[in-house]
């Protein structure tokens, strides 16, 4: 189903039939929906008749189903900007940096290819 062609009221008629039959697989009342969720049995009778709701209700009610984890298909978290990828990665290095010395402590000098 094309959400995106739905009147506002369409989109939540569905919404509220397929919470309803999400309900309903499980085998449960409104009334028992309502005690799990948290929230009255009128609520759970005005969502799934597709009146819109506080979404801290729909919330609970997709939690009591086991639907709250669908929410990321819903709203997918945005990906991380080019500009937030750099500022991560830190300071990028430029050149190597050459090899330390062990400063002899007997005050002779060499070429460094004696060891």
């Amino acid at each position: 189903m094309e959400f995106e062609t739905l009147t506002e009221k369409a989109t939540l008629s569905e919404l509220g039939q397929r919470i309803a039959c999400h309900r309903l697989n499980k085998n449960m009342t409104q009334s028992a929906l309502a005690i799990e969720a948290g929230v009255s049995k009128p609520t759970i009778q005005r969502v799934e008749s597709g009146a819109s709701t506080q979404t801290s209700n729909l919330i609970r009610i997709l939690r009591a189903l086991k639907l709250l984890g669908n929410v990321d298909a819903l709203v997918p978290k945005p990906p991380i900007s080019p500009v937030q990828q750099l500022k991560l990665q830190g300071k990028l290095r430029q050149r190597a940096s050459s090899k330390k010395e062990k400063k002899r402590t007997d005050g002779s000098w060499s070429w460094g290819e004696e060891t």
